[in-house]
């Protein structure tokens, strides 16, 4: 349970509202270890929602039209910790899809995951489909990414693994 801004319900003096990026980093941080994301929107007095809210939730919206795939349904990472963001997981027949959620885009153009050891089978952007490169290292698993993040909040990397995620911890 989160608010939106810091106060339970509405507040006409709390005008500290938090970022869509917070937000949403916050929603895909709790997917992340397996939860839900119960935010807080408290109406005025009228029974209006405040502007602020609207603009934020809609801004939520169009990103989960993009990446509501990585959220809804997902279970928890495989991962202890990743320097550049979240993941959460989907089975399927014979496999696991991995969504790489990143907060902090590679200036390098690649972006590890750290420790990966299945056979990947794809790895493509979410929100648009493109393919990427990617390749297994000693390291784990080293994707090649575009240069500019697709979306500044959370650009979200689909990865199509074998079998159930395999991941070793690196000292």
């Amino acid at each position: 349970c989160m608010t939106i801004n810091h106060t339970w319900g509405y507040k006409s003096d709390d005008h500290e509202w938090k970022s869509t990026k917070i937000l949403l980093q916050n929603l895909i941080d709790i997917a992340s270890k397996g939860g839900n994301y119960l935010l807080n929107v408290g109406p005025t007095g009228e029974g209006l929602i405040p502007q602020p809210s609207v603009e934020r939730l809609e801004e939520i919206g169009k990103w989960m039209d993009a990446n509501g795939e990585s959220i809804y349904g997902s279970g928890a990472s495989p991962f202890a910790k990743l320097p550049w963001g979240r993941c959460t997981t989907k089975k399927s027949k014979g496999g696991t899809t991995l969504y790489l959620q990143v907060f902090e885009w590679p200036k390098n153009g690649e972006l590890l995951v750290p420790g990966l050891e299945n056979e990947v089978k794809s790895a493509r952007l979410l929100a648009n489909g493109g393919e990427l490169e990617f390749e297994k290292t000693p390291s784990g698993v080293l994707i090649e990414v575009p240069e500019k993040a697709l979306d500044p909040n959370a650009t979200v990397i689909k990865l199509e693994i074998a079998g159930e995620p395999k991941v070793t911890a690196l000292k």
